[in-house]
């Protein structure tokens, strides 16, 4: 097994969709796979916002257990993509959570979903990942060797985030949806992209000198 370091990490925020695959209730016991948004919360774990009504949510009622894939495939080439597979239990989150209010950052559209008040956050509690690279980039891990660091706290990342806003230098087309020790999740003309981090930072001045550089880097371009 030889897998990049922060890979698997950096491929979970690089996609805002994932496929969800479900126990089903009926036919039972069959796997019941449907793709929709996501969104990490701090410790990347896959956040989803789901119907009451939804099959897939009436599947987790009876059985939280699930395994969720993301894909990258820019190309359309899926075979040479990198790809991640979880596997986990999903649990109820309370919509005034700040993973909830983070999912709203990545997905704005959200909000018209909340209004009709049947729909629910769910977290996904990794147990384990199978991350794929490419040939001999490949391999298992446990969710403990997903993220060795501490998260990072929310009241520091809406600093962060107010510092990002404020820059002199940041053009009005760039947002950011989310930042982490190891990169930012940047909203391009509303379209998600990931800027990885050199190394992990692991104080507010180093993140603060890493989003200003992302800034910089977007402003030239």
């Amino acid at each position: 097994m030889k897998i990049p370091a922060h890979a698997p990490l950096h491929l979970l925020h690089r996609s805002g969709v994932g496929t969800l695959a479900t126990h089903s209730r009926e036919p039972q016991g069959f796997p019941y796979p449907t793709v929709l948004p996501f969104a990490t919360d701090a410790r990347h774990r896959p956040v989803v916002l789901v119907s009451r009504l939804a099959e897939h949510t009436r599947n987790l009622q009876a059985d939280p257990r699930a395994g969720f894939l993301v894909v990258h495939a820019p190309g359309g080439d899926v075979l040479n993509a990198e790809r991640v597979t979880l596997i986990g239990s999903f649990e109820p989150l309370e919509p005034a959570s700040a993973a909830a209010t983070r999912y709203l950052r990545y997905h704005a559209d959200a909000e018209r979903y909340l209004a009709l008040g049947d729909f629910s956050y769910w977290v996904m509690a990794i147990e384990r990942l199978r991350y794929i690279g490419g040939f001999g980039a490949m391999g298992w891990l446990d969710a403990a060797d997903l993220d060795p660091l501490a998260p990072l706290p929310s009241e520091e990342e809406a600093a962060l985030t107010a510092f990002f806003e404020r820059h002199p230098q940041r053009p009005a087309r760039l947002g950011l949806a989310g930042v982490d020790r190891y990169g930012a999740d940047l909203k391009v003309d509303g379209v998600l992209e990931r800027d990885s981090f050199d190394e992990p930072k692991r104080t507010i001045p180093k993140l603060q000198t890493a989003l200003a550089d992302c800034i910089e880097r977007r402003a030239s371009k």
